[in-house]
């Protein structure tokens, strides 16, 4: 499962004005399905299909209280399933879309909540989906795939959460919970895999594409091993969840290299969104009263 999140632009991914922009570029596809007599999904969220695009707009610009003009109001995230992946979601394109909305619904948007940790669930996020069937890269097969448009602030409108944040979990300072990314790439590829019954093989996970790629020598050594049994055992998927539990216990007790940069892994999950170190990032979480105070600080030292 590939999922990224798209740095703000001078474009349609703009985020610090009004949503229309990308609200609109979020249909670009209906009316040529419409031509060709096919079916223009509408946009849904956690409980409801067909939401009007009024609605949307509506909603997400009007849900930005205490944010200042050039903060980020929303964000931009694109969930694109493999082609096994997809073939795995259904024979026909309706049942690609609703098993779709149902994944988005039911595991994407709830680990999402959770990896703020900051106490939030899937109903405490207020987010739009456009199902989209097609790329523009390529014109002879169909690969369906999801955009979704996330407030910047919770449904309550009073919680700040960014995706992009390079927090991860923190307790103390101005800014506490971030974001975990990491742990969301992990959850929503187990998760998939348990809503659809995926057998998923050892190169196809998260863990491995981003050892080979970031990984110590002996990490990817290990990684060979564990390739090469699976290999032996037909793809045992056994051998598959024993390692991923191995890994994330080496996590935990920091035996993994600390500076590896996890979110840079590229496998089903594409070039994922690097741990830039960009401090207007973390300074859009800061309050007014916070950004001047630490402008104060810059210059005294």
């Amino acid at each position: 499962m590939n999922i990224d999140f798209p740095p703000s632009s001078t474009g349609i991914y703009n985020n610090a004005g009004s949503s229309r922009q990308l609200v609109n570029y979020m249909e670009h596809e209906d009316m040529k399905r419409i031509e060709h007599g096919l079916t223009a999904e509408g946009f849904f969220n956690l409980t409801d299909d067909n939401v009007y695009k009024s609605e949307v707009i509506q909603r997400i610009d009007g849900n930005i209280g205490q944010l200042m003009k050039t903060d980020a109001k929303f964000y931009a995230i694109h969930v694109s399933p493999s082609a096994k992946e997809l073939a795995q979601m259904g024979k026909t394109e309706q049942d690609q879309s609703d098993a779709m909305k149902r994944y988005i619904r039911e595991v994407f948007i709830p680990a999402y909540a959770q990896n703020f940790n900051k106490g939030l669930d899937a109903k405490d996020i207020l987010f739009y989906g456009k199902i989209h069937f097609e790329r523009e890269r390529s014109e002879k097969a169909s690969f369906m795939h999801c955009h979704l448009i996330v407030s910047r602030k919770d449904q309550s409108n009073k919680k700040k959460i960014s995706p992009v944040t390079n927090h991860r979990n923190t307790k103390k300072g101005a800014i506490q919970g971030g974001f975990d990314r990491k742990n969301l790439f992990q959850q929503a590829e187990s998760g998939f895999d348990k809503l659809f019954g995926y057998q998923r093989d050892l190169q196809e996970t998260f863990v491995y594409c981003n050892t080979m790629k970031n990984g110590t020598i002996g990490e990817k050594l290990k990684m060979q091993e564990w390739e090469i049994k699976e290999g032996a055992q037909q793809h045992d998927s056994i051998s598959v969840k024993q390692y991923n539990n191995e890994s994330l216990n080496r996590h935990n007790s920091k035996e993994i290299n600390p500076h590896l940069n996890i979110i840079e892994a590229s496998s089903l999950f594409g070039l994922l969104t690097p741990d830039v170190e960009n401090k207007n990032f973390d300074e859009e979480e800061l309050s007014p009263k916070q950004k001047k105070k630490k402008k104060q600080q810059k210059r005294i030292s």
